[in-house]
């Protein structure tokens, strides 16, 4: 569900809107009729997300030989810690951060995942893919070039613990935080995966919403086919 979400247009406008009508004192949008708030409940409905399971907490501490060795192990390539990428005189590993683009391009440059690939193979991809759709578009940073170290830390360790984390509720309070931040005088950016406060608001204020909601889906030959399409993607 959540790689479909990577193609949708955010409104720009909507989320300045709602960021305004934010109380940080009571977590909830003050609007003329009265308050309402995006709970834990409308995140699992709107993304699929577990709401239920361990707490993530913040244990980002850096291996000791530093992350090099850890990627290399889990993920079976070496990053350039020298090297600059993207014209802007830094390296993909950098301080504990995990350059986006430089990861996207790499699972762009991943063979085809098929039957006979080796299971070895298929989880080091979907680390990689866990390590891009957690750090860089449900947890992003303010520029969307980094990916922190304690999802590093998180998503290099124990595959079977991965799952089992309520991830669901690590974004609801991302989500509470970001938008404390920007209501503020001054603010001019927020991070995490604002998108669902989109899509809240195209569900709970439906005169908000656009009456096809498929023109804010970015080109995707796939989303013409979905049988059962994201939250959201479908008419109001």
């Amino acid at each position: 569900m959540l790689r479909h979400f990577m193609r949708l247009d955010i409104d720009n406008d909507l989320l300045t809107a709602m960021a305004e009508r934010w109380r940080p004192e009571l977590h909830t949008f003050h609007f003329p009729e009265g308050e309402m708030t995006i709970t834990l409940k409308d995140v699992a409905i709107l993304t699929g997300l577990p709401i239920t399971g361990d707490a993530i907490i913040d244990n980002s501490k850096k291996p000791e030989d530093g992350w090099g060795p850890l990627i290399q192990e889990r993920l079976g390539f070496n990053m350039p810690t020298t090297t600059p990428v993207d014209g802007v005189g830094h390296p993909p590993l950098n301080a504990g951060q995990v350059s986006v683009p430089w990861l996207i391009d790499h699972i762009q440059m991943e063979v085809n995942i098929g039957p006979d690939t080796p299971e070895d193979q298929v989880e080091r991809y979907a680390r990689v893919y866990l390590i891009g759709l957690v750090g860089g578009f449900l947890f992003p940073d303010k520029s969307n070039r980094w990916i922190q170290g304690m999802w590093l830390n998180m998503l290099l360790g124990d595959w079977d613990e991965i799952g089992k984390k309520s991830w669901g509720s690590a974004v609801l309070s991302g989500i509470y935080r970001e938008l404390c931040t920007c209501s503020r005088l001054g603010a001019k950016q927020a991070g995490v995966a604002m998108f669902i406060l989109q899509l809240w608001a195209w569900e709970h204020l439906p005169f908000l919403a656009p009456r096809d909601p498929r023109e804010f889906w970015l080109p995707d030959d796939e989303l013409r086919f979905v049988a059962n399409p994201p939250y959201g993607f479908k008419y109001v």
